[in-house]
């Protein structure tokens, strides 16, 4: 597997169960070391970067707190100014449209509002790069639009995006730019209006035509 992510791009990881899509996003945000290779930042090595990144996981780790208590525990511990944070908390909970239940304890959410609170924490650290690992899987279709919107958001806001999918029409929507794994390894790369229209790889094609177990 190797590929760079250009700055502002949109990159969504696509693959079966097993592909190594997970794997892939945890070695890119540190969270795991890799047995061969490396993974650089922006030109260097990697030991930093996360004080510039943020991640979602399909099952958010909450705080057993308030939803405005998970936010503000995030910026506290990034080092943000006590001062700077009521307000970077504020602007977290309506930018997801959490503004109403900001004193709501996290654990009797829904799924979804779980979801968006994970994603608004995550924008309160203003990342450069937002990695996002299957964030509407078995959410219901509303909810799963709210995440979308507040993903394009964080988007518009300055942060480049590397998630995975299994929702094909999730990632023609969100997609700028398609990686396409199976067995481990990167068999095709493109455009998402190409991949999507013409895919090169005999994997890909079974995959997007529900053949590939």
């Amino acid at each position: 597997v190797s590929f760079t992510v250009t700055p502002g791009r949109r990159v969504v990881l696509m693959g079966p169960n097993g592909a190594g899509k997970s794997l892939t996003l945890r070695l890119c945000h540190g969270l795991e070391r890799p047995s061969e290779g490396r993974v650089t930042w922006q030109g260097g090595e990697a030991a930093t970067a996360r004080r510039h990144q943020a991640m979602v996981f399909q099952r958010p780790i909450l705080l057993r707190r308030s939803a405005q208590a998970n936010i503000d525990y995030a910026l506290d511990v990034r080092g943000v100014p006590a001062a700077e944070r009521p307000e970077r908390v504020r602007a977290a909970l309506e930018g997801v449209g959490l503004q109403g239940i900001a004193a709501r304890p996290a654990r009797v959410l829904s799924g979804g509002e779980r979801q968006l609170l994970a994603l608004g924490r995550a924008a309160a650290l203003r990342p450069e790069m937002l990695f996002l690992d299957e964030p509407t899987a078995s959410l219901a279709p509303a909810a799963a639009k709210r995440v979308e919107a507040a993903i394009r958001q964080i988007h518009r806001d300055g942060a480049t995006l590397l998630m995975t999918t299994h929702d094909l029409g999730q990632a023609r929507r969100l997609a700028d730019e398609i990686l396409f794994l199976h067995e481990g390894r990167l068999v095709e790369r493109g455009p998402a209006a190409d991949f999507f229209a013409g895919p090169e790889s005999p994997e890909a094609r079974a995959y997007l035509q529900g053949e590939l177990i």
